[in-house]
């Protein structure tokens, strides 16, 4: 399949050829498990002191007495060590040594990156993750190598505008909200919707002229991976590749 390669004025500059990656197999299924597996990946295990609640002398005093056989301080009556007495242990306490971490074969985990390069090229994905592609003639979008350099974010919003993606950006900043729930107190009070992706092939500064765009990711092409192509499982991204990434992506993930 032939498509443009716009400037960044957004002009069309030149024609190639995408590479059989884009041509993948659509398999929502793995591109899920890739995500998930993604996700915790990063889950930091944590749990309970296992001694807590049982650091005690308590004994319990035996039948005969009239009492529940419970343990019980020395010096008084008051129950110990039983969960349900106060300051006692936990009945199931969470425990550190859980694996949280859903593994995923290498092979699988490279198909499902070539599944989900895929679906940046289907519109109807596209829109149906909620992106606005209302001037986009073509996806994916393929733009010349010299938008790796940008550094400001007057440059990036004239681009942007230029390419036709500004609209999704406006959408993703209008997306923020404040959480529902206790997560607001945790150090994520809020949701912020997902605007468009920028491959490149080498990052000489367009990081830093993106990063104040809402929603706007983006990465090199070797660390290309299914969590940023499909956020929250949803492939069908609205992408933007360099002429460079575009052909460095034919050898990759096989």
């Amino acid at each position: 399949m032939k498509v443009n390669v716009y400037s960044m004025e957004g002009e069309v500059k030149e024609e190639i050829e995408l590479p059989a990656i884009f041509n993948e197999e659509y398999r929502p299924d793995l591109i899920k498990r890739a995500v998930i597996s993604s996700q915790t990946a990063r889950v930091q295990p944590w749990g309970n002191d296992p001694m807590a609640g049982k650091r005690t002398s308590a004994k319990g005093w035996g039948s005969g007495r009239g009492t529940a056989r419970v343990p019980r301080i020395k010096n008084g009556s008051r129950a110990a060590f039983v969960p349900m007495a106060i300051g006692g242990r936990q009945a199931h306490p969470t425990r550190a040594e859980k694996n949280h971490h859903e593994k995923i074969n290498i092979k699988e985990r490279r198909f499902a990156i070539r599944s989900a390069v895929a679906a940046t090229t289907n519109k109807e994905l596209v829109e149906k993750r909620g992106h606005v592609t209302g001037d986009i003639e073509q996806l994916p979008i393929i733009v010349d190598d010299e938008i790796s350099s940008v550094k400001t974010a007057k440059q990036t919003r004239e681009i942007f505008q230029n390419l036709g993606v500004y609209d999704d950006i406006e959408r993703a900043k209008a997306s923020k909200k404040i959480r529902a729930g206790r997560g607001k107190t945790r150090g994520r009070k809020y949701k912020k919707g997902k605007g468009p992706l920028l491959v490149v092939d080498e990052d000489n500064g367009i990081s830093l002229g993106a990063r104040n765009h809402a929603g706007v990711d983006v990465v090199c092409v070797e660390n290309l991976n299914a969590e940023l192509l499909a956020p929250g499982t949803h492939p069908g991204r609205l992408t933007i590749f360099t002429k460079s990434a575009v052909e460095k992506l034919g050898g990759l993930f096989q």
